[in-house]
């Protein structure tokens, strides 16, 4: 499929992969509120992605990518809220804030790739 040369799309599902991995160490009290809502924003960047990616034009591409993006900082808020309430240590956190930082960066940069060929 087109979508899994996409390499965001790849960062993505491999980032949402880790996050469930990681908060499976998660209390069980935890399941249905902050683990739920942290697990939601990962899979909705590659989610947003994909569906950005199956649009016909590159101004909904564009804006999907915008939304990929503002689940980035959905998700870096939420893991920062489990670690000050000790659910994630301070390594964790800082591997997977990295992370972030790097899939951001890399879809502001196809976003102005795709507005400066359109």
């Amino acid at each position: 499929m087109e979508i899994e040369r996409l390499n965001i799309w790849k960062l993505g599902v491999e980032l949402a992969k880790d996050v469930y991995v990681l908060t499976e160490k998660f209390p069980k009290k935890e399941l249905y509120s902050l683990t739920d809502q942290i697990r939601r924003a990962a899979v909705s960047v590659p989610s947003n992605i994909a569906e950005g990616k199956g649009r016909s034009s590159a101004k909904d591409f564009i804006n999907f990518l915008s939304v990929a993006r503002g689940s980035l900082y959905e998700l870096i808020t939420q893991l920062y809220i489990a670690r000050e309430i000790g659910y994630l240590t301070q390594e964790d956190f800082s591997t997977l804030q990295k992370r972030i930082e790097d899939l951001s960066h890399k879809i502001v940069a196809m976003t102005k790739y795709l507005r400066n060929n359109k």
